[in-house]
């Protein structure tokens, strides 16, 4: 059975965990500009939903996803980079993260919500 996070069957205020990770975000001894805090699942388990608050030009470098993964916008505009290529990503709009190396650059002040089914993307071919 997968451990399951101690807010597990409880309902979660996303509009105030939002307010709180953009002031942890905001903060000035956050030198990376940004704040996350996973809401479902954990390290272990198939389905985790992550939050993250990021500032204005803040960035997560590129990086691989452990399985099938959406990126959906709460708040703000963000950059989803693959290669040499950006899609620009807006409050409302949800996308499909492709099973390629990619990272986030946040165009202003924003949160995402990052769902990933970990082991669940079959191995890249080359």
């Amino acid at each position: 059975m997968t451990p399951t996070a101690p807010h597990a069957y409880f309902p979660i205020d996303l509009p105030a965990l939002i307010e709180e990770l953009l002031a942890e975000a905001r903060d000035p001894a956050s030198r990376a500009g940004r704040a996350a805090r996973t809401v479902i699942g954990g390290k272990d388990a198939h389905l985790r939903q992550t939050l993250i608050a990021l500032t204005a030009g803040a960035k997560l470098n590129d990086h691989e996803s452990p399985g099938e993964a959406t990126i959906f916008v709460l708040e703000g505009q963000v950059a989803l980079t693959v290669e040499d290529h950006a899609r620009e990503l807006k409050t409302g709009h949800i996308m499909e993260i492709p099973a390629l190396r990619h990272g986030l650059i946040a165009r202003e002040d924003s949160v995402v919500l990052l769902s990933v089914s970990a082991h669940t993307r079959p191995p890249r071919k080359n």
